[in-house]
């Protein structure tokens, strides 16, 4: 009853659904503290990723699979890089220490999740800023990529997002993207990036890579919310973790819901 109400609150208004995810995300940091959990998406897995990570990096090896997916279609080598929904951080760390970029600026609409994302990393070609995702606090032309990564789903306007990912990419940048879309929603999503601007090179279902990574997190996950979260909301917190049996993965299983990765670049 209560997941089947938060359904319909965040999908009665552009406004409710932003209202709902700024208030979850700023309360999450204080319901899960644990700090190895840096990384907040369904996960990636495909038998030809193989990863060398450093051993921290291990603990959350599928949801850095997913930012490698994402961040790695492109030399990220000395660019600058905006991440826009950064969450608790360990993307936008994982880009920073691995891909060797001149700066990653991760920007998300909690404030609550910025100050811990202080807390957790020293990078010295790393920072977070409080940023709206439809009004982006980055100069114009100022990036070479941006990211976003399993974030979008939450925003009001889709349209004025990618708005706001043209103008601060200079002339020739990426937009490197993935998230998940409910299926008859998925013509809306292409006629945005075909109405945004910016030139569509790849687009990829992954929902298959993405349900696989969910399967290998599942008794992790569910241990862990079992620990913690109170029994009256767990099946809440299972649907947003994705584990097996929830409605979230059985709607990726019965492909209710697609989950798409996608490369976009700004016109020379």
């Amino acid at each position: 009853m209560i997941l089947k109400f938060l359904v319909w609150f965040i999908q009665y208004s552009p406004s409710t659904k932003k209202w709902f995810w700024k208030r979850w995300y700023s309360l999450f940091p204080h319901i899960a503290p644990n700090p190895d959990f840096k990384c907040m998406n369904f996960g990636f897995f495909s038998e030809n990723l193989h990863l060398d990570l450093d051993t921290p990096d291990e603990v959350e090896r599928y949801p850095i699979h997913l930012y490698h997916h994402v961040a790695s279609q492109v030399d990220l080598d000395g660019k600058k890089v905006l991440e826009v929904g950064s969450g608790r951080g360990g993307g936008a760390s994982y880009i920073a220490r691995y891909f060797f970029p001149n700066h990653v600026t991760g920007i998300d609409i909690s404030a609550t999740a910025v100050e811990l994302c202080e807390t957790l990393y020293q990078e010295n070609n790393l920072s977070f800023v409080v940023g709206d995702s439809e009004n982006i606090p980055s100069e114009d032309k100022s990036m070479d990529v941006v990211i976003n990564v399993e974030s979008s789903h939450c925003y009001g306007y889709m349209d004025g997002f990618l708005s706001e990912v043209k103008r601060v990419l200079r002339p020739g940048g990426y937009f490197l993207f993935c998230d998940l879309r409910a299926a008859e929603k998925l013509d809306l999503l292409n006629n945005q990036f075909d109405n945004s601007g910016l030139d569509l090179l790849e687009k990829n279902d992954i929902t298959d890579n993405v349900i696989l990574a969910l399967e290998k997190m599942s008794d992790i996950r569910k241990k862990a919310i079992s620990k913690k979260v109170p029994w009256v909301i767990q099946d809440v917190f299972e649907s947003y973790a994705g584990v097996q049996g929830s409605k979230t993965y059985e709607s990726f299983v019965d492909r209710s819901l697609v989950y798409i990765s996608a490369m976009l670049q700004k016109p020379t």
